[in-house]
């Protein structure tokens, strides 16, 4: 057991302490034997930042123009195509490698932006559109970027010769809320405003002018995102949009705009409640869950062929309250193998996320929908996707997937929920960041000590292919 654990170890060795071990002794018997049911958190200082050449230093120096962005981009490149490879087996890198299409690639690109990222923010515009984010609901996803993103020092500049990105900071939630009238089917007026306020920008700021909104940037985690951009021409066709609803009938550009994580915040202070706790594969009773409400094409779709059809697949409309009272929705997730995640009327929903933070692998249907940060993740590896045509099928392609691809799509789902745990929410403005920047991110930040991944993780893999075995 232990030579598999170091076969599958996230972090280097190296010297580490115990958090809060100043207040062991203060620490009652019940916490004491709480602890003692996890492994204790070791903190691991992240490797050093590998060199860049010596042209690519004197290029970051060099004053701000449009060629010379376009030289340090094409710069940057060369140095992420040819980035030195790193492996979990050799403890050269801190990141799992199976959650990634290319670790190597992913590791240099996030070193490069750490070292190389500065982001201009606007200050024009009044509250509660502007600089005043919501943090919880299901489109927090927006709000926790604006927030953690105004107090950043690290890539945020006052200086707007010195960005190489425009952030405008708008909440397309607040703007809703503001100025949409209930019942009245029309987005008009939140586009005129849009429009209006980045036509403000552009008079009163002649270097937003310079790339044409090109090197701007919009986060917009709700529903309508997309729809009201559409006012203004630069904004709709130029500007990088990093949105919840990636849909590419809607206007959404693969490998310009980038595909935001859709999670549901319920408690500002414990945003990470209830995460984890899966039970083991043998101890999982249903093949695969859902229950929810009947929005769009896809879930009515998904019930006209599975609810009360087979034992196996338990699927709702919302949940009965007569099965609430014996199982909760969060314990039916945890008691899954597989967890159904449809569209509704538009691709994006929080219950991708909510499937992998309570270990269950989820199963997208949504056509057309580009998955959070693709660029980077490895999908394919701790989900499944499959074509609204085949929800007829949804039981024989579950079944059809063997159970040795199965453990190791559940043991991945373990380490992404594991990287939630232990790197926060707090962290989140980094990964969009380096998405805008030019290759998306699920990293961590340098200046912050990191933890090494608990061995319970490994070890009920291993239970789990034990009783399969």
């Amino acid at each position: 057991m232990h030579s598999r654990k170091n076969s599958t170890q996230l972090v280097p060795s190296a010297p580490f302490g115990s958090l809060n071990s100043s207040i062991k002794a203060k620490e009652t018997p019940r916490l004491v034997r709480r602890r003692q049911n996890v492994d204790m958190l070791k903190i691991v200082l992240p490797p050093p930042r590998r060199p860049v050449s010596p042209s690519l230093q004197l290029k970051i120096l060099e004053p701000f123009s449009f060629h010379f962005l376009m030289n340090l981009c094409m710069m940057t490149r060369r140095e992420i195509e040819h980035a030195p490879l790193v492996d979990n087996n050799g403890n050269s890198s801190y990141l799992y490698a199976p959650l990634f299409r290319n670790v190597s690639i992913f590791q240099r690109s996030y070193e490069l932006m750490e070292m190389i990222l500065k982001v201009y923010i606007y200050r024009d515009g009044k509250k509660p559109i502007f600089h005043h984010p919501r943090l919880t609901g299901i489109y927090a996803s927006e709000g926790w970027f604006m927030r953690l993103m105004e107090a950043n020092r690290e890539f945020v500049t006052e200086d707007p010769e010195k960005a190489h990105l425009f952030y405008l900071p708008y909440s397309s939630r607040q703007l809703g809320l503001s100025l949409f009238k209930a019942n009245s089917h029309n987005l008009r007026p939140l586009t005129i405003f849009l429009r209006d306020y980045v036509n403000m920008i552009a008079s009163k700021y002649p270097f937003r002018n310079r790339t044409l909104g090109s090197v701007h940037f919009l986060v917009s985690c709700h529903d309508w995102g997309p729809y009201i951009t559409t006012g203004h021409i630069q904004l709709r066709d130029n500007t990088i949009k990093a949105q919840c609803n990636a849909d590419l009938k809607e206007n959404f550009i693969a490998g310009r705009d980038v595909s935001l994580p859709e999670t549901a915040i319920r408690n500002v202070r414990r945003p990470l409640r209830n995460i984890g706790g899966g039970i083991r594969v043998s101890q999982r009773p249903i093949l695969a869950f859902f229950a929810g409400r009947m929005h769009g094409r896809v879930r009515p779709r998904l019930l006209k062929h599975w609810r009360n059809k087979d034992e196996d697949m338990k699927i709702y409309g919302p949940l009965p309250v007569r099965v609430a009272r014996n199982m909760s929705y969060i314990r039916h997730m945890k008691s899954s193998k597989y967890c159904i995640c449809p569209m509704v009327y538009e691709v994006n929903r929080p219950r991708i996320i909510e499937a992998i933070y309570y270990e269950c692998v989820p199963v997208i249907i949504a056509d057309n929908f580009v998955l959070p940060l693709s660029e980077v993740l490895e999908w394919n590896a701790f989900s499944v996707t499959v074509a609204e045509i085949d929800i007829p099928k949804l039981k024989e392609i579950l079944l059809a997937i063997p159970l040795k691809r199965y453990l190791k799509m559940l043991m991945n789902v373990k380490m992404e929920d594991w990287e939630v745990k232990v790197k926060h929410v707090r962290r989140n403005q980094n990964k969009v960041a380096n998405s805008l920047a030019g290759s998306s991110s699920v990293g961590p930040i340098r200046e912050t000590e990191f933890e090494s991944p608990p061995s319970f993780v490994l070890d009920q893999f291993q239970n789990d292919i034990a009783d399969h075995a």
